[in-house]
């Protein structure tokens, strides 16, 4: 999915797609599904640090945190977003105007993320949940 958001970026000779991911939940309890994502990464060709570059945020529990968090990724100048759930979104949808892709586990019409499936509008897409 980080791949996925930053085609265009990788199509520029030399430049490094930088990525950001936004989540309420520790990154410690998202380490074996970070790890796989890590390995997908691999498969298709991509070393973090050496062609991909992730920006790692998690609000530890405290979605009170969320805005903040959102708002140091968006400074940063990536390429876009991942968000894991609504609340990380929101925060993201409302610190920037960067692509962000979002992992929901709502629908993403009914939460206000989407104007349609077939065309969402704004800078927000999303992955159903599985």
């Amino acid at each position: 999915m980080f791949a996925l958001c930053s085609s265009a970026a990788a199509q520029q000779a030399g430049k490094i797609p930088r990525n950001g991911f936004l989540s309420t939940a520790s990154l410690g309890s998202l380490s074996p599904r970070l790890d796989a994502f890590r390995q997908g990464l691999r498969d298709l060709g991509y070393f973090e640090g050496k062609d991909i570059l992730i920006h790692h945020r998690s609000a530890e529990g405290n979605i009170n945190r969320l805005p903040e968090l959102a708002a140091e990724l968006a400074r940063l100048n990536l390429d876009c977003i991942v968000t894991a759930g609504e609340n990380p979104t929101a925060a993201a949808k409302q610190a920037t105007s960067i692509p962000i892709v979002t992992i929901t586990v709502g629908d993403p019409i009914v939460l206000g993320f989407a104007a349609s499936l077939a065309r969402p509008g704004g800078n927000i897409t999303g992955l159903p949940p599985t």
